[in-house]
């Protein structure tokens, strides 16, 4: 038997071979192709890839601009808030160490070491969790980058921690500014308060360098007006940072924050807190004397009416700004929105109600440019007149009665007379016309545009958010608004300042400014001057004439006085003849002598002219109240007079909510405003001060 010890071999398919080489071809060209991708075709988008990994632009808050009256006196500034931090990455290696650093730390401040458990990762400047907890979260976060501990701690803390920290490696003390409103609640309705960034901005400030959680922009008064004038603009660090989050250089220069403008007010801050005073002290001697709290609010505006500028506005009940200075609680938000007389509401400008009997200088420009009236015509004014009220051209009406506020009627009035002693009747038949008397009356239409020309139914224009326009009303209005048509009636108690006319008090004030001022409407304005951050001035404060009524042809003519239909303007307009203001401020000025306000001004050194005014009403809060009883119903308190009489400085605006009767209540409101100012402008004279 033999065997065979041959060596055989399996022949290698073809196939096979280039099977695996196909497949080792494709793997290399695979990775070719990755590193061609990677290093060429999508070079630019890993290399920003990378350099996002290792590059931050880190923003750098500019300082808001600061607030200051028209003497220099600060209104709203920044002011240092001190934070305590750590920055995990210097803390000792020993934990022992980190251990009795973090007792010590909160020993210090009265935080709690820990608290057991975190619900919340959310670290809340010490608010939420134990120092431990906090130093835990940020070193497995972003150990270089701090956390604070606690905020807007005493200066005296400050500085113990300052003194601790070479002890404390780790610890330190952070320096940031924080809004600080001097005068608080004095000027907070004008000078707003700040807070975060809100969603619907968000993006715009983002864009613009500003960092939402850090970042605060104005949310009231003139911080929300000038938003973007105070709050600046960023700087930048563009930095590389390593692995761990630590800083390592600046890759380009440093752009430095630009920081606010500021401003200065016309406001007179020494006015400005007598004013407030005068106004609560008023209010608090009322409800005392009723024993109970009928006056809620009130607002008082003194301008210079031959330049527009604001001297003083106080709006009450307000609220305290600096509550918002680091956040804004919402308790006290709450607490505030809730509350019925809006205390977040700059009522000077941003509220409007029914003007009563000071309208009346609209109704009087308008009769007497008109030739409804002359000022020595002779008008009967009974306590009470009955008129024929109509909805429509055939109506045959049905009879209506108006009274008098004096229910004994003033007997026979020239124009002087109907003004000093605020007649109703007499300016319904200025108004409305009366028929028995063949008196034609001014009519809705062209009230209306005599109201538009002294100010109502427009917004003013001055700096201040959320301003409202009022209501002139006619007859398209009624019936679009009211499903109704226009009555007669309606025309009557329109001209004297009820029924659907609104007016907010800057906008009575600006009208009785008109007629100080001759007819010369000028821009009311709360800022004297802007300021950058190096003191020198970018703008400075020229008074603004709006028009002259004298002069601009505002005025518009109508083709007839129907107040049944719709107002038909013919297209022309007209002027307002100089000696009609004359003849209404010798009307203003005989109130104070022996009308309305005679008893209010007795003794007053300077010759002062005045508008006195009470105007029903029933709003939600009189509902509620039961009060709005017809007939009798409640009323607001208004007083509007200027002074001196023939070269006038300061003009004032008195209102009082359900303060009942103008010349009683507002009226000594309005006579110690100006002798507040007369006794500063006496200081200011004697010292030199211009």
């Amino acid at each position: 038997m033999s065997f065979s010890n041959t060596n055989s071999r399996i022949p290698l398919e073809g196939w096979r071979l280039y099977t695996f080489l196909i497949i080792i071809g494709l793997v290399f060209a695979g990775f070719i192709f990755r590193l061609i991708s990677l290093q060429i075709i999508n070079f630019d988008t890993y290399f920003n890839q990378a350099e996002d990994n290792r590059t931050e632009t880190i923003s750098l808050p500019p300082l808001r601009g600061v607030i200051y009256d028209r003497n220099g006196v600060v209104l709203a500034r920044n002011v240092a808030s001190y934070n305590i931090i750590v920055t995990p990455a210097n803390l000792p290696d020993d934990t022992g160490e980190i251990s009795e650093i973090v007792q010590d730390l909160a020993e210090l401040t009265g935080l709690p070491v820990s608290l057991g458990s975190i619900e919340d990762p959310l670290i809340i400047c010490g608010d939420n969790l134990g120092v431990q907890e906090m130093v835990d979260i940020q070193t497995s976060f972003s150990p270089f980058d701090p956390v604070r501990i606690q905020c807007d701690v005493s200066r005296e803390m400050a500085l113990a921690v300052s003194e601790r920290a070479v002890d404390w490696p780790g610890v330190s003390v952070e320096i940031e500014p924080v809004r600080d409103y001097p005068t608080g609640e004095l000027t907070a309705s004008l000078i707003g308060f700040l807070g975060p960034i809100p969603a619907t901005s968000e993006e715009e400030l983002t864009n613009l360098g500003f960092v939402a959680d850090r970042d605060k922009v104005g949310y009231g008064g003139l911080e929300l007006y000038f938003d973007e004038l105070l709050r600046g603009l960023p700087g930048q660090r563009v930095v590389e940072r390593d692995v761990g989050g630590q800083v390592l250089r600046d890759l380009e220069p440093p752009v430095e924050a630009q920081d606010g403008d500021s401003l200065a007010l016309t406001i007179d801050m020494r006015l400005q807190q007598a004013t407030h005073n005068i106004l609560v002290n008023e209010l608090d001697l009322w409800n005392r004397y009723f024993g109970e709290i009928r006056m809620t609010s009130g607002v008082v505006i003194a301008v210079n009416p031959q330049t527009g500028e604001i001297l003083s506005m106080v709006s009450w009940p307000t609220f305290e700004n600096n509550r918002m200075a680091r956040f804004i609680p919402a308790y006290y938000y709450e607490q505030l929105v809730a509350d019925s007389t809006a205390p977040l509401v700059n009522h000077a400008a941003g509220d409007e109600t029914a003007a009563g009997s000071v309208f009346k200088l609209v109704t009087a420009v308008g009769a007497l440019n008109e030739g409804v009236v002359t000022p020595n015509e002779i008008i009967q004014t009974p306590g009470l007149i009955t008129i024929q009220e109509r909805y429509f051209a055939n109506d045959p009406g049905q009879g209506r009665e108006f009274v008098d506020w004096n229910r004994a009627g003033f007997g026979q009035l020239n124009f002087y007379g109907g003004l000093a002693n605020s007649s109703n009747v007499y300016f319904y038949k200025l108004g409305g016309g009366y028929e028995p008397e063949g008196i034609e009356g001014l009519g809705i239409c062209r009230l209306g545009t005599y109201a538009n020309a002294l100010g109502y139914g427009l917004v003013t224009g001055i700096e201040l958010p959320y301003e409202q326009d009022g209501l002139v009303p006619n007859p398209t209005w009624k019936r679009i608004n009211r499903g109704e048509n226009w009555s007669t009636g309606d025309t009557y108690i329109a001209s004297v300042g009820q029924g659907y006319d609104l007016a907010s008090p800057l906008q009575v004030l600006m009208s009785a400014a008109v007629v100080a001022n001759d007819g010369v409407m000028m821009q009311p304005t709360l800022v004297n001057q802007i300021v950058d951050g190096e003191g020198a001035i970018i703008e400075d404060f020229e008074p603004e004439i709006r028009w002259d009524l004298t002069q601009d042809e505002i005025i518009e003519i109508y083709s007839d006085t129907d107040d049944i239909g719709a107002c038909d303007p013919t297209g022309e307009y007209t002027t307002v003849e100089p000696w009609v203001f004359q003849t209404v401020q010798q009307g203003m000025r005989e109130a104070v002598t022996y009308g309305t306000l005679a008893e209010i001004f007795a003794g007053f050194p300077i010759q002062v002219a005045g508008k006195t005014g009470t105007a029903e009403y029933c709003d939600e809060v009189a509902f509620n109240k039961g009060i709005c009883i017809p007939g009798n119903w409640p009323s607001h308190a208004w007083t509007v007079a200027y002074a001196p009489f023939d070269d006038p400085e300061i003009a004032v605006v008195a209102f009082v909510y359900n303060g009942n009767e103008g010349a009683t209540v507002a009226g000594p409101i309005v006579r110690r405003v100006m002798e507040a100012y007369f006794e500063l402008e006496s200081i200011d004279s004697a010292l030199g001060n211009p």
